[in-house]
């Protein structure tokens, strides 16, 4: 059977995540899939014990760590089929999730992305950090999911499974993707290295005119933190980076001119909120991150003025899929604590 789903795996070390991973996702009942683990230069020995134990595995070597979104981007571009799935090495599958994300891409054309539900592994019954039941963001930037509000995730009961079908952005722990229109806006950015690339690309996606949904009768878990730990200076400083250069992609100017200094003033209540904390890598990371935005003025142009070129969807459409408040606000000062409490 031609394979149409290249399921892509980075990997940078770390054979106990793949014991975990990989036994489960070959017992995948939809059958028309290659599963392609991108090895960013591992010294642990673990892809070949990889290929050894799954002989079907298939594996793309860098001889350099290319980070998730490098690596991420090596497997599109090394596979050719119909559509690229984007699976963590710390995730858990169960036998029937494959075939519903892709019913979801054949029933309608104008979906580009689907996510399933994804579920902490450390904790089954809870929602993971990463993806919850489906991504959101606020108009500042502040990414969040069905599920999750900044570190406090919710219990599973089903509350989500009724919303509506759209969200803003799928989960790069685990993600589908049709081919075609990652040919139209281009695959993940790797200044990104890692953490909210995905965003980003769905962003695109949605400024193309394409969907991004939920399917939430898949269940998928992740461990969350197999990569770097929540607290990580390095992790920090990605978080607050790259959502920042996020904006000045994806907004038009028009947006930005309002969007941007309340940003810098949120940008600013973090810091005094990290400076009193006596967190220094968590203040350090949010000064770093601005250092290097007002470091490379030109490559901020140059990525803002490419990603407009994509544009076939009006910005007030963009706009309104978004949380209209500060995520940020409510959850600190004002005492919400779910998704739902925001509506």
């Amino acid at each position: 059977m031609t394979s149409r789903v290249a399921v892509i795996i980075p990997h940078c070390n770390g054979r106990q995540l793949l014991e975990g991973c990989l036994p489960f996702l070959f017992r995948t009942r939809f059958t028309a899939y290659t599963v392609y683990l991108v090895d960013n230069a591992s010294t642990d020995g673990s892809p070949q014990w990889a290929q050894e134990r799954f002989p079907e595995l298939r594996i793309i070597r860098s001889d350099r760590n290319l980070g998730y979104a490098g690596g991420c981007n090596l497997g599109i571009r090394s596979t050719a089929e119909e559509f690229v799935v984007l699976l963590n090495n710390d995730t858990e599958v169960e036998p029937g999730w494959l075939g519903p994300l892709v019913a979801a891409l054949d029933r309608d054309p104008a979906i580009a992305a689907a996510q399933p539900k994804i579920r902490w592994l450390k904790d089954r019954g809870r929602f993971d950090y990463s993806g919850g039941a489906g991504g959101l963001i606020d108009r500042f930037g502040y990414p969040y999911c069905r599920g999750r509000l900044f570190e406090t995730l919710e219990t599973d009961t089903g509350q989500y499974d009724a919303a509506p079908p759209d969200i803003f952005w799928a989960s790069g722990s685990a993600s589908i993707y049709r081919r075609s229109a990652l040919d139209r806006v281009g695959l993940l950015d790797e200044d990104f290295f890692m953490h909210m690339e995905e965003i980003d690309l769905c962003w695109r996606l949605r400024l193309s005119g394409r969907r991004v949904v939920a399917v939430p009768a898949v269940l998928v878990y992740h461990l969350s933190g197999g990569s770097l730990p929540a607290g990580n200076y390095h992790k920090m400083y990605l978080n607050h980076r790259n959502s920042l250069l996020m904006l000045w992609k994806n907004y038009s100017l028009a947006t930005l001119a309002w969007v941007w200094p309340a940003r810098l003033a949120l940008e600013a209540l973090a810091l005094a909120k990290a400076l009193s904390a006596r967190n220094w890598e968590w203040s350090r990371a949010i000064l770093q991150a601005g250092l290097w935005l007002a470091g490379h003025p030109a490559l901020i142009w140059r990525k803002h003025r490419d990603t407009q070129r994509l544009r076939r969807a009006p910005e007030r459409a963009i706009v309104a899929a978004m949380y209209r408040g500060s995520i940020a606000l409510r959850y600190f000062l004002g005492g919400v604590r779910t998704a739902a409490g925001l509506e």
